[in-house]
């Protein structure tokens, strides 16, 4: 199962709404919102407010990665506002299991993402507690980065590992995913792809989304 998460980061803020329908349209599965506090990130961008007003202008599900500090105490905002997927960093907190449980308790997908440098074996003790793990192929803050080729061992290994445990935990991978390298990093194992400026800096964003679904069709059937 391959799925499509544009994120809305690298979108017009002042057309947010018209560029989810366009995604919608085109055959995306998810909507990704990054909410970066300013402090665990250098840059600041969405609150609560945000995915509220989504929840009203999709039928997707949202796909909230907090890159704050302190997700105990945003967590609960972000599922009144309806967050579907909630992500937080493992380099931001030391209570994984108990914000993990937070979220899985109100029934909504939980991950943890890890930075590019952040090992695998912090999942060791979390794994098996995950709806999904968001494996950050740039450092995280801004778009437009360029992809970091050490993910590709990254991700191999971590795909390795869900299959040799059993786990049906997906695989999410950010940063630097365009329509050159998402064939390759579907055969590494990724299976949720969030891309932002590939799809919404592309000269048409709907047919970004359709060639990604395309590309996607081809490893999903090979």
């Amino acid at each position: 199962m391959i799925l499509i998460a544009p994120s809305i980061l690298s979108a017009d803020f002042a057309r947010i709404a018209e560029a989810v329908k366009v995604v919608e349209e085109a055959g995306a599965d998810l909507i990704h919102v990054d909410i970066m506090d300013g402090h665990f990130v250098p840059n600041l961008t969405f609150g609560p407010q945000l995915v509220s007003s989504l929840k009203k202008k999709t039928r997707l599900p949202l796909d909230v990665h907090l890159m704050v500090d302190r997700p105990d105490a945003v967590i609960p905002w972000f599922l009144e506002a309806g967050a579907d997927w909630i992500s937080i960093h493992g380099e931001a907190t030391g209570h994984l299991h108990r914000e993990i449980s937070v979220i899985r308790e109100a029934g909504r997908k939980a991950g943890l993402a890890l930075n590019p440098a952040t090992p695998l074996h912090l999942l060791d003790d979390i794994l098996e507690d995950l709806d999904y793990v968001l494996l950050m192929c740039v450092n995280p803050g801004r778009g437009s980065q360029k992809f970091i080729d050490a993910s590709h061992q990254k991700i191999q290994r971590l795909r390795r590992r869900l299959r040799e445990q059993n786990l049906a935990t997906l695989l999410e991978i950010d940063g630097g995913v365009n329509l050159q390298n998402l064939e390759v990093l579907a055969k590494d194992g990724a299976q949720v792809f969030v891309a932002g400026n590939a799809i919404f800096n592309h000269p048409n964003p709907r047919q970004a989304v359709s060639l990604m679904k395309e590309i996607a069709g081809r490893v999903d059937a090979s």
